[in-house]
């Protein structure tokens, strides 16, 4: 029997962590756009129903420490993020980071909602356009979590869908007519694109030189937000104002 090959082992290294629906498409990609390509960044998936609704937005609740807890149970990490925007409204911040904190070594939990209420604070603003994919009640659960937080929704728009699977088949076309349609609604300082599963990222430059104002998305704030949380450098090829303005 052969000796065992020396090895030598280093420190064990930081990481981000992200949270995904079962049902969600495009926020992995982005995130890897989004994040510099030599940070670690490990993946959990947490189910979700297929149509989105309060009742199957507040399920998620019961399965985010099981999603948690199928990271390696050893990883440290710097920022976890959950990739859910309508979840965290009708759930809550402050749960979603209870029931992932209580499960992994973190030194912080956040998720679109209050990565949004960040960027807003560092940009100064206080009058978002809004537009959701989903149908009404879901939509109102959002505007009514940022307006708790001082941030009125006055123009609003809503792809009014039930079925995740056509969120992310939305194209490019049709995000730019509703956030020209919306942002001309009433008086804003800045346009807010929401859900993870919106295919945004390459939209939100020529929405900024079409309409003069910062525009956010949910894949973007989150990954800025997960970033600035861990000290880490955003990449300069990062889309939008938020990443030139709010380093």
């Amino acid at each position: 029997m052969s000796a065992p090959l020396p090895c030598r082992l280093g420190p064990a290294q930081e990481a981000l962590g992200l949270i995904v629906l079962q049902s969600d498409e495009t926020v992995e990609g982005d995130m890897r756009r989004l994040i510099p390509a030599a940070t670690r960044f490990l993946i959990s998936r947490v189910p979700s129903g297929a149509e989105v609704t309060p009742e199957t937005l507040a399920e998620m609740e019961g399965h985010l420490s099981q999603a948690a807890g199928l990271f390696p149970p050893w990883a440290r990490f710097r920022a976890v993020g959950y990739a859910c925007t309508s979840g965290t409204a009708q759930i809550g911040a402050g749960h979603v980071a209870g029931q992932i904190g209580a499960v992994v070594e973190t030194e912080a939990v956040t998720e679109p909602v209050s990565a949004l209420i960040a960027a807003c604070g560092v940009l100064g603003l206080r009058r978002l356009g809004l537009i959701s994919p989903y149908v009404a009640p879901v939509s109102a659960r959002l505007r009514a979590v940022l307006a708790q937080a001082g941030i009125e929704t006055p123009a609003f728009g809503s792809f009014e869908l039930a079925e995740e699977a056509l969120v992310a088949r939305i194209g490019p076309q049709s995000l730019h007519d509703a956030a020209c349609r919306v942002a001309g609604e009433a008086e804003v300082d800045g346009l807010f694109l929401s859900c993870t599963n919106l295919r945004t990222l390459a939209v939100l430059p020529e929405l900024e030189a079409a309409l003069g104002l910062p525009v956010l998305s949910s894949n973007q704030v989150l990954a800025w937000h997960m970033m600035r949380l861990a000290g880490i450098a955003p990449p300069k090829r990062a889309p939008g104002r938020l990443f030139t303005q709010a380093r």
